[in-house]
């Protein structure tokens, strides 16, 4: 046997898209397991030609799925980052558009058996400890992709699947702000470090000279702003406790600008090293509640609500993603839930090859 046959689903989860597996059918060891995702992908070539990847960043994304023992979760979901050219996986974030097909893809996989015409699937993500609840509609005991729904930077419309998060603060650090600062000052830039649902380190566009409301492609051919960026963004995770972050995907970095299009405020979001065609589900929590939270470096962008539930909606590069925030602006700032609606689509299952040098299975 020349290759290593692995059960697969192929999903379009949110604005992303990658393989879904059950992690039960990957090697165990992390060693092992990443080269296999880096084999699945395609990582080294800059189109993936070799894998299954789309040669960007939101196309060499993997989702693991098992049956949890949390007794708060039905389905564990561990995420991995896949580099598009650096045959690297990161395993620090998580990712919400991805998150978005795991319902889907784990009644498809027989983990979770459908209940009725909307079966809500409760998740753990083994990632970042974050809990969500995901509302797939499964009329007459199968999965519905057909609907109305359209989200920016997805072509049509499809079913709506509603995400209830919670327990989202401190996903990788110490808490939701992890320097212990609204504002830091880095190389004379003013920035809020925050962990809701993502790291993110976030400025002002106009500190970098920026509108706020630059196209991905305009941001990513500006080769001067994503080195000052990325200056930044490396001793924010020093200042967050991420140690090192030059080879690692978090924090993220996020831009803010005030709203031009009828949103609560302009954001753009970075992946870190290359502009996110639309708009990340964690990153638009993070997002949001920094454009809530009193002291911030949104303060002047946007009214603010006095708590409770409140609908940010965030301007991004292909339209709006609306994020319903439940936070608490007496006192100390906090954020109890989040919700979203997103959408995906079974694009194709069966099994993937991955050389039997890279794993031999037996």
């Amino acid at each position: 046997m020349t290759q290593t046959a692995i059960p697969y689903l192929f999903m379009r989860g949110g604005s992303s898209r990658g393989p879904y597996f059950n992690r039960a059918d990957l090697p165990p060891d992390p060693d092992t397991l990443s080269r296999v995702l880096i084999a699945a992908v395609g990582s080294g070539h800059q189109l993936n030609i070799d894998g299954v990847g789309g040669g960007d960043a939101v196309t060499t994304k993997v989702a693991m799925l098992s049956a949890s023992d949390d007794e708060r979760a039905e389905v564990d979901y561990f995420f991995a980052q896949v580099s598009v050219e650096d045959q690297l996986v990161d395993y620090k974030p998580t990712c919400g558009n991805i998150l978005s097909g795991v319902g889907p893809a784990a009644i498809e996989m027989g983990l979770v058996q459908p209940r009725g015409d909307v079966t809500e699937v409760r998740i753990r993500a083994v990632n970042t400890g974050a809990y969500i609840t995901a509302a797939v509609h499964t009329p007459e005991g199968q999965v519905s992709y057909e609907g109305d729904v359209a989200i920016a930077g997805v072509p049509g419309t499809a079913a709506p699947i509603t995400l209830s998060f919670s327990g989202i603060c401190g996903s990788c650090t110490s808490g939701l702000l992890p320097t212990g600062a609204l504002i830091d000052t880095i190389d004379g830039i003013d920035v809020t470090c925050m962990d809701a649902a993502m790291p993110m380190v976030i400025a002002r566009a106009a500190d970098f000279s920026l509108t706020g409301y630059e196209t991905a492609a305009e941001l990513d051919g500006n080769t001067e702003f994503f080195k000052r960026m990325e200056a930044v963004r490396r001793k924010a995770g020093e200042l967050m406790g991420l140690g090192d972050v030059s080879e690692s995907v978090v924090p993220k970095f996020g831009l803010l600008a005030p709203a031009k299009d009828g949103g609560t405020i302009a954001a753009r979001y970075f992946m870190p090293w290359k502009t996110h065609h639309a708009m990340a589900v964690t990153g638009a929590q993070c997002l949001a509640a920094c454009a809530m939270a009193p002291g911030s470096v949104a303060d002047g962008m946007t009214a603010r609500s006095t708590g409770g539930e409140v609908m940010v909606s965030l301007e991004h590069p292909t339209g709006k993603i609306d994020v319903l925030i439940d936070c608490q602006c007496d006192g100390d700032f906090d954020v109890n839930t989040v919700g979203l609606v997103r959408t995906a689509r079974k694009l194709a299952d069966g099994n993937l090859y991955v050389p039997a040098s890279v794993w031999g299975r037996s």
